[in-house]
């Protein structure tokens, strides 16, 4: 008989925010996968828990799969944290749930506290639709290539960033991006929790602020997002006529159509099939 992986998040600061089922699955589990065992343990025996304990960190992610995928062949359950958290966000995790997939392995979600979620809810940036983006990358050329990229997403955009590259983050990001409203998120559910708030330029100017590991949200793109509006406002047919003026071929219209309402290509395409 198989055994179950649990992807069991864990708190992100405050250690009363571990959930009750989580304590139970940490219980019951025959062994626990950590990022760092020795954060874990903390956690462990915080909570009076003893278990066996794999190490499981990003660098080790595919040769650790593999034992761990052998173990729960033999009818093991085992549960996966990470140092803080919600496992495979930003942390190891998605390597082994993709081979138990394939090994027909259930994988069981044990929810509990991510960052970036509660990031957003005290943002004051729209929470209706956002972009997680996670960590940048940590070459220059690449992060700009990324920024470039997301630039005109009028979607609220979430970053974590290390504390090194916080600076050199925000500068690029005011080069891209412009000078944006951003949130600087710290220290979630500790003692000194805090969300320093301002434009890019402003938050520079208090660089002896700039201090830890942070979620970074930055406002979508204003003007991106009033077009939308517009293009939204009109029926799919005057839609249409609005990119055919742009001497768009129908192919191209239907795609841009989709994207501009968040719908499936197929859909728009039946509609203006015979159109």
């Amino acid at each position: 008989m198989l055994g179950n992986l649990y992807l069991v998040a864990t708190p992100i600061g405050n250690l009363e925010d571990i959930t009750l089922r989580a304590i139970k699955v940490l219980s019951d589990v025959d062994i626990i996968a950590a990022e760092d065992t020795r954060q874990t343990l903390k956690l462990l025996n915080h909570l009076d828990i003893k278990k066996p304990l794999i190490s499981y960190y990003k660098e080790t992610e595919k040769i650790k799969s593999d034992i761990i995928i052998n173990k729960l062949h033999e009818g093991k359950n085992i549960a996966i944290v990470s140092d803080a958290g919600t496992p495979a966000i930003s942390d190891p995790g998605e390597e082994i749930v993709r081979k138990c997939i394939e090994e027909k392995i259930k994988v069981i979600p044990i929810p509990g506290a991510c960052a970036f979620v509660n990031a957003l809810i005290c943002s004051g940036f729209s929470t209706r639709e956002f972009v997680f983006i996670g960590f940048l990358s940590s070459n220059k050329k690449d992060k700009k290539n990324k920024l470039d990229e997301i630039k005109k997403e009028y979607k609220t955009l979430i970053f974590y960033e290390a504390p090194h590259r916080m600076k050199n983050t925000l500068e690029i990001m005011k080069e891209i991006l412009g000078d944006r409203k951003i949130v600087l998120a710290r220290e979630i559910t500790k003692i000194h929790e805090e969300f320093i708030r301002g434009k890019i330029s402003e938050i520079l100017e208090r660089e002896q602020e700039i201090k830890g590991e942070f979620v970074i949200l930055v406002e979508g793109d204003e003007k991106i997002d009033a077009e939308k509006e517009f293009l939204n406002s009109m029926s799919l047919e005057e839609h249409y006529e609005y990119y055919l003026k742009q001497n768009m071929d129908k192919k191209e219209i239907i795609k841009k159509i989709a994207k501009d309402r968040n719908k499936n290509k197929n859909e728009i395409y039946q509609y203006f099939i015979n159109y």
